[in-house]
């Protein structure tokens, strides 16, 4: 399984019954649900009782043994037509050597997901539909079936066709024949879209609409799968019936539900961090207040510095006890703890602007020295709009559609040669890349990014916004890649920065950091 598709969150259900009809005594409908491999298939057996349901045991069976012996690299959509030809080729062969299977053959469609690209192959009426996040629901599928095609030439009516005697007459199968045409295409899908495959069971007795409006408005895939199970029993359940229902990516509900999330643990790493800044940079926070980086990073850089804390997992209950004037003891840390303790630091200095990196969550922050930024760029933008109403716009484009961000950026991105690419275009390609769960490629881009700045930049590296805001994406990106030593390299370059923005802003009156603590030769002030 690649790296791209296991970053990418899958939620999945499935419903097969016999449905009602006395005719068809055993369900002839197979399916395979697996999410582990990223394989979806329903596959509707004709021919009766036992030689239908053998069809589609079969194609099922030969779908999921091509992809179980999937190799890196891959071409998905040549696999998944040679699996489907195999699959014909054997139940062909079967026909024709069992006489009780002679008639049979079976429809199928399959779904596989890389990432966000699906890969979608069918053979005969079962149906593939993409649910928009938006709603509007899409038919991947044609179905090849005789009143279908009739659609489909002009000399018939969806209407009539809906209500004609020969509607179930199927003009492709797999084992009908040696050989299949097998129907292919690949498709890029946006976060919050929902597949759903069926056999004509479904379709036959709930609309495209209703699919539509009954899979959203569902409580869970699981409760749409019941649903649509009880409709076709209210409206007689003529045929075998089977769904398989795949969410992509978070909805917008999840979205906002981590977001609180984020924001609450945002909140108790605060407060954990804030009785550790020392007090004289917590007196000069408290005397001048700014949102910029500057300043506030400077005083808990300076503070957290000797006062190692392992946010990730607190044990305040083991601490030494220490008086008002004692200095912090150094505390062991691993890697991940010290990345994640930077990243404690990061929500606490920049408390007006919380950091929200991950399933499309925004965090707010001023920027106001992007304009040297703009500056030190070598491409000039052509618009007279202010550069830092600019970015932001650009910025909250993106948050507001990243994998759609994402595809603009690469692709405006591909056009140019690396030495014209602008830095900022970069960063919001990387926070693209980051908010649509890409954690590996968006480090590489904010690399990029540093790479260009080191190169070009006339900024001072202690005071370049750009620089500072890269580095703290970099880090959220290595945690959230769950990658031990990307997340070291992440932790070591914030450090870094961090420690550059202390000695490049450390107030007048204040000595810099000493091994005993943030020393300060004036008294801080007294309440």
């Amino acid at each position: 399984m690649s790296e791209q598709s296991a970053e990418v969150m899958l939620e999945t259900a499935a419903v097969s019954d016999r449905g009602l009809n006395e005719k068809r005594p055993l369900n002839e409908d197979s399916y395979l649900l697996d999410a582990e491999r990223r394989i979806f298939v329903v596959a509707d057996g004709v021919g009766g009782a036992e030689a239908g349901e053998v069809a589609s045991q079969t194609a099922v069976e030969v779908l999921e043994e091509a992809f179980r012996h999937q190799r890196p690299g891959d071409d998905v959509e040549d696999l998944m037509e040679l699996a489907i030809q195999r699959a014909n080729a054997s139940i062909y062969q079967l026909a024709h050597e069992e006489r009780r299977f002679a008639m049979m053959a079976t429809t199928v469609v399959a779904l596989h997901l890389t990432g966000r690209r699906a890969v979608i192959g069918h053979v005969g009426d079962s149906r593939l539909y993409r649910i928009a996040p938006d709603g509007q629901i899409n038919r991947e599928t044609e179905d090849h079936s005789v009143v279908e095609e009739e659609v489909r030439a002009g000399r018939m009516t969806a209407e009539q066709a809906a209500h004609h005697p020969s509607r179930n007459v199927i003009s492709r199968a797999l084992g009908a024949e040696q050989t299949v045409e097998v129907d292919l295409k690949s498709i890029e899908v946006a976060d919050g879209t929902i597949f759903l495959l069926c056999s004509d069971g479904v379709t036959r007795h709930i609309p495209d609409a209703e699919l539509s409006a009954l899979v959203r408005e569902s409580e869970s895939l699981a409760a749409a799968c019941a649903e649509l199970k009880r409709r076709c029993y209210e409206r007689g359940a003529e045929d075998n019936l089977t769904a398989v229902i795949v969410r992509v990516g978070a909805t917008a509900a999840q979205q906002r539900a981590a977001a609180a999330e984020y924001d609450h643990a945002a909140q108790t790493i605060r407060d954990q961090r804030i009785p550790h800044v020392a007090p004289a940079a917590a007196s000069v926070a408290a005397a001048d207040p700014v949102t910029h980086l500057q300043r506030p990073l400077a005083g808990a850089a300076a503070a957290n510095k000797h006062n190692r804390v392992v946010v990730t997992a607190p044990q305040p209950d083991e601490q030494p006890a220490r008086t008002p004037d004692a200095p912090a003891a150094p505390t062991e840390r691993s890697a991940v703890g010290r990345a994640g303790r930077w990243l404690g630091t990061l929500l606490f200095v920049l408390a007006a602007a919380a950091l929200a990196f991950y399933g499309g969550m925004r965090y707010q922050r001023t920027l106001t020295s992007f304009e040297n930024m703009q500056t030190a760029s070598v491409v000039a933008s052509p618009t007279p709009e202010n550069p830092t109403a600019r970015f932001e716009r650009l910025r909250r484009e993106v948050d507001n559609a990243p994998a759609v961000a994402a595809q603009q950026y690469k692709s405006e991105l591909d056009s140019q040669p690396p030495n014209a690419r602008d830095p900022q275009t970069l960063y919001l390609y990387g926070r693209a890349l980051l908010l649509s769960g890409k954690q590996h490629e968006a480090i590489q881009t904010f690399d990029q990014v540093i790479q260009w700045l080191n190169e070009h930049s006339t900024v001072s590296s202690a005071r370049d916004p750009l620089r500072v805001e890269t580095r703290i994406a970099t880090a959220a990106a290595a945690l959230k890649s769950n990658d031990p030593a990307a997340t070291a390299k992440a932790a070591r370059e914030l450090d870094e920065v961090i420690e550059q923005q202390a000695g490049a802003t450390t107030p007048a009156g204040l000595a810099s950091p000493t091994p005993g603590g943030f020393a300060s030769p004036t008294p801080a002030p007294t309440r």
